[in-house]
């Protein structure tokens, strides 16, 4: 048997963390048994499915790395389909009209209330062969024919096993008036065509399952196996809300993380291997088993998750980083054309960006010239006392025609020996930096000299020893 599982988001809102982590668990348990992994579209809500979702899933997906084998599938392109379904149970007897109105249907759920009983269809066209005197002008909806007699047994990979007697369950319909087809049978009908094997999906929809094993059983189908994952909460235990996890799941890109960060944070949340944290993308495929998942809830921790990005921008290829990295640049509309390649950026401020947000933003005076100095650390660092190291070391560094970054830091030692400032080397370095980059902090000053380049840092310091000398002037 081959594998075969889906990812079947709708496009009536963006894929958040919840949907990425079914999308990523199906992707998972298909490539670890070499089977396939398809992505269908359920956009059947033609009132508010959208575009932009649907834009929103596909990119999510492609940035996240999860690729689909077959797919993306629609279902408003399927409605044919769904009509023939409808029509077979209609001819084998599995479904029925029902010509019952919205008041009668109100009414009678009101009279089971009054009685404590569970409010439900009470079957009460089931064995109507023709429509009522006064309903021949009535648009009927369809309804399953569920059995009144046995279980429906789920054998669930996460949950364990579920008995559900067929009398708790009411006649659904899976047609409405003007003949468009309901969630439970579409979905069926795509799982039954698309050949699925095994059914990833969050356990708010385990109360359908169910009733779509009794439309399969009557469809003639083999049932597929179940995982029904348990929610995602916030950190106090809160179903999630867009500040923590609902919103788009492209607002982690936005904020700066890279999708390998993400993965492996998601892939903790409700499966574990060990006390192991941090697993590759290999690992992963290699482990995750679906009845290794948690059976509780599991919340989110957005301080892992930054402690997660920042190992993978360390630990990561510089060249992968650098892909991810170009993105915020021209984001913050950085033009990168004329400085340093992003590999080397990624090396020399790995270790001190959480996110790429962080590096693009500290990465901006490899790249373009400031207008002004940073107030504190002009007001700490470019004062009276710093006029002579820069004029002495703008003299020797407009000598120097091989701009490397040892020979910059020669410079900076001699000068500091001759000013006897070498003890206090940082009174020589500090000015420097802030003369070259606008602000307190940088890489080691060698190679942030270098990388700014010869030009750049001789017409910085020229502008920094005219702000102190403005500013002497002044008192």
């Amino acid at each position: 048997m081959t594998v075969r599982t889906r990812f079947a988001p709708s496009p009536t809102g963006y894929l958040h963390i919840g949907g990425a982590r079914t999308a990523l668990f199906s992707w998972l348990y298909a490539k670890r048994h070499q089977g396939k992994f398809v992505l269908r579209i359920e956009d059947t809500d033609r009132e508010r499915s959208t575009q932009e979702a649907v834009d929103a899933i596909l990119e999510g997906m492609q940035w996240l790395g999860l690729t689909y084998d077959e797919g993306p599938f629609y279902q408003s392109e399927r409605m044919e389909r769904y009509k023939e379904v409808i029509q077979k149970l209609l001819d084998d007897a599995h479904a029925y009209k029902c010509y019952c109105s919205r008041e009668e249907l109100d009414a009678m759920r009101a009279e089971q209330m009054a009685n404590k009983e569970k409010a439900r269809y009470d079957r009460r066209c089931r064995a109507i062969a023709l429509p009522p005197a006064d309903k021949v002008d009535v648009e009927p909806v369809i309804r399953f024919k569920t059995s009144i007699d046995g279980n429906v047994v789920i054998n669930d990979h996460v949950k364990g096993k579920i008995v559900i007697n067929n009398k708790e369950l009411d006649d659904l319909i899976i047609a409405r008036g003007d003949g468009t087809p309901t969630y439970n049978l579409v979905v069926v009908i795509d799982d039954l065509d698309m050949d699925m094997t095994h059914i990833i999906r969050g356990d708010d929809h385990l109360n359908n399952t169910p009733r779509q094993i009794n439309i399969l059983k009557a469809m003639g189908a083999q049932i597929p196996e179940y995982a029904h994952l348990p929610m995602i909460l916030d950190e106090q235990g809160a179903k999630l809300s867009k500040r923590h996890g609902a919103a788009n799941l492209l607002n982690y890109r936005e904020e700066g993380y890279l999708p390998e960060a993400l993965l492996n944070y998601l892939v903790r949340l409700g499966w574990s291997h060990a006390d192991q944290e941090i697993f590759s993308i290999d690992e992963m495929i290699e482990l995750f088993d679906l009845d290794d998942i948690n059976k509780s809830a599991s919340s989110i921790n957005p301080d892992k998750l930054l402690w997660l990005n920042q190992h993978y921008i360390k630990e990561g290829d510089p060249e992968h980083v650098a892909k991810h990295l170009a993105w915020h640049m021209e984001k913050q509309g950085i033009n990168t054309d004329n400085g340093p390649a992003l590999t080397v950026i990624v090396s020399v401020l790995a270790e001190r960006s959480k996110t790429l947000v962080e590096m693009a933003q500290s990465s901006r005076y490899f790249f373009e010239d400031f207008a002004e100095f940073d107030e504190k650390a002009a007001k700490k660092n470019l004062k009276a006392g710093a006029l002579e190291p820069l004029q002495k070391m703008l003299e020797r560094f407009s000598a120097v025609s091989d701009w490397k970054g040892e020979t910059l830091h020669q410079i900076l030692l001699d000068v500091a020996e001759e000013l006897e400032l070498k003890l206090k080397l940082g009174k020589v370095a500090q000015p420097l930096r802030v003369a070259v980059t606008g602000a307190g902090m940088s890489p080691s000053i060698d190679v942030t000299l270098e990388l700014i380049g010869r030009e750049r840092c001789l017409s910085r310091m020229n502008k920094a020893i005219e702000y102190i000398e403005a500013k002497v002037a002044a008192q």
